[in-house]
């Protein structure tokens, strides 16, 4: 497994080693040793979740301020552009954002830790995107930061549409308003 480095130094990308031939194809999704060494540290994960997306579905910008949940993202049908948010206050990456497009086809995968918001904009028909978690869902801590918000000013691939938020997410706050973490 490949393991690439991005303008946050948290943020981390993985790209699998995949075999194939005419059969199919065959490539190890997780090992808990090259992960440990890419991160430097020993994250558990306790919780998988998997959903699905239509196209110009944009998820998040979501966090929870306690039982903050490192997340380990991946695509398996279709494409998203995946973000991630330094939300650590004491982080000399504060306020700075990591995208990266995954996909089915390119089987990368990102390393969102515990201290960074997270969110996603589907690109292909639908997609199916699959994430583990190193904390359990807890949703009266979970918060949401506005997709678009000026002071972050996220770059999203253009899609010829508005994206479709949720209700939650509509409500979400910009980064000078929001719970962070210190």
């Amino acid at each position: 497994m490949n393991v690439v480095a991005t303008n946050i130094p948290d943020v981390i990308v993985f790209e699998p080693k995949v075999f194939g031939d005419d059969r199919g194809f065959f490539f190890e999704s997780f090992n808990q040793n090259v992960f440990e060494q890419a991160t430097g540290k020993h994250y558990e994960f306790v919780q998988d979740n998997h959903s699905k997306s239509s196209k110009g579905v944009l998820r998040g910008l979501h966090y929870q301020v306690q039982q903050a949940q490192g997340k380990l993202v991946r695509v398996v049908s279709g494409e998203v552009f995946d973000v991630a948010v330094d939300i650590r206050r004491s982080s000399p990456t504060f306020g700075q954002w990591v995208g990266q497009h995954l996909s089915g086809e390119n089987k990368k995968q990102m390393w969102v830790p515990p201290g960074f918001a997270h969110g996603f904009l589907v690109l292909s028909d639908t997609a199916e995107f699959l994430y583990k978690t190193t904390d359990f869902y807890a949703p009266a801590h979970e918060r949401c930061i506005i997709w678009n918000d000026a002071e972050i000013n996220i770059q999203w691939p253009e899609i010829g549409t508005p994206p479709q938020l949720s209700a939650k997410d509509q409500q979400g706050l910009g980064i000078g308003q929001a719970d962070l973490f210190a």
